[in-house]
């Protein structure tokens, strides 16, 4: 039977069974609170079902709990960071707060993050920035189990990797009274990190390359529901709406895999993610067998332009908010209730859901309970 818990209840359930991961408890509160967020934003694949596989890194050695990210060349605009397999929502966050202080003093900012355990949800980083005024650009990849087919080929040979941008657009005043998140001032290499407490009606656009998120064939698996046409192959390389063939292997001990977006567009797109966040940032890029292991690594490459420092922004809040206006001025199609941005869909499942609270099925919290128990810990309620 599934369940139904209110965020607070959600994350100090999370945060508990982290800390008896080895977390301080502040890192147990920043990543519990982040799941948590991803659940609130909608995005249950990136949320607290993917708890136990990080105990799991854990007790395998892969994920190292109270790590600090690792600054390993510091040229003014460019600076590259290491992750050094820690938490990404925590390491991560450090990488960000780097950057964005960077990009206000000099006008931009290239940061190369390599070696980072899981990084969750993208657009949180977005958020970061455009809640600062910043423009953010990230190219990650994914290294773990290749569970996307390369356009033309009928086997997993690359990550979701996730594309992400963040637009600041001029807010309504009383959002604007409201003021930004606050950020912490950590310096290089501290514990300190930044929560977005609130998030103006920015555009946030954020997606992984493959046609779905690996994630969420967990979230169909679990819920024992089948998947809509075109999205996954089976181990055999053959069309299937079963989500199982990329959670559990199959009869052969093989698994099935994700489609690219956009046929060869997307899977273009995906190149590129790998090359940039991957090899341009030294943090590696697939081209090994298939091990089996819990862990998952991202590298993230992100760009951040403070329109301020680039002369532009007066310009681009008219023009921006000018073209959002005309694209809402669009009859809706049938259907639909009108035309959205990217980041609309998250804001109001934020609502609902702190509202309504947070579904998990039942497999999934069964899950939950079990990486519980592997900690040492008596997760019932």
């Amino acid at each position: 039977m599934q369940k139904t818990l209110q965020a607070p209840d959600l994350r100090a359930h999370c945060a508990r069974i982290l800390v008896a991961a080895g977390s301080s408890p502040e890192e147990a509160d920043k990543v519990a609170a982040n799941l948590v967020m991803a659940n609130l934003s909608g995005h249950d694949s990136h949320g607290v079902g993917m708890l136990p596989r990080y105990v799991d890194a854990v007790l395998e050695g892969g994920l190292t709990p109270n790590a600090q990210v690792k600054t390993v060349l510091d040229a003014g605009a460019l600076l590259s960071l290491n992750g050094q397999r820690g938490y990404g929502q925590v390491v991560g966050e450090q990488a960000m707060l780097l950057g964005m202080a960077r990009a206000k003093e000099q006008g931009s900012c290239i940061l190369a993050l390599a070696e980072s355990h899981h990084l969750g949800r993208i657009g949180h980083f977005a958020e970061m920035a455009v809640a600062q005024g910043l423009v953010s650009l990230h190219f990650v990849n994914v290294m773990t189990r290749p569970v996307v087919a390369p356009w033309g080929g009928a086997d997993g040979r690359y990550g979701t990797n996730p594309c992400c941008i963040g637009i600041p657009l001029k807010q309504p005043a009383d959002v604007r009274r409201a003021g930004p998140p606050q950020a912490s001032t950590a310096p290089s290499g501290g514990s300190e990190v930044h929560e977005v407490t609130s998030v103006g009606a920015h555009f946030i656009l954020d997606f992984a390359t493959s046609r779905v998120a690996q994630g969420k064939m967990r979230v169909a698996h679990n819920q024992g529901k089948s998947v809509q046409p075109g999205l996954l192959i089976d181990e055999h390389g053959q069309p299937t709406t079963d989500p199982g063939v990329v959670v559990v292997p199959q009869a052969n001990g093989f698994f099935g895999a994700l489609m690219p977006f956009g046929e060869h567009k997307g899977y273009g797109l995906a190149v590129a993610c790998e090359l940039l966040g991957g090899a341009l940032t030294g943090g590696g890029t697939w081209h090994h067998p298939t091990v089996s292991v819990r862990a998952v690594y991202n590298s993230m490459l992100t760009i951040l332009i403070d329109p301020g420092k680039l002369g532009t922004q007066s310009a681009m809040e008219s023009e921006a908010m000018a073209f959002v206006e005309w694209l809402r001025k669009s009859p809706p199609a049938d259907g639909v209730h009108g035309v959205q941005i990217a980041g609309e869909p998250e804001r109001r499942a934020r609502v609902e859901r702190e509202r309504d609270g947070i579904e998990i099925d039942a497999s999934t919290w069964e899950e939950i309970v079990g990486a519980a128990g592997k900690v040492g810990m008596s997760l019932t309620d």
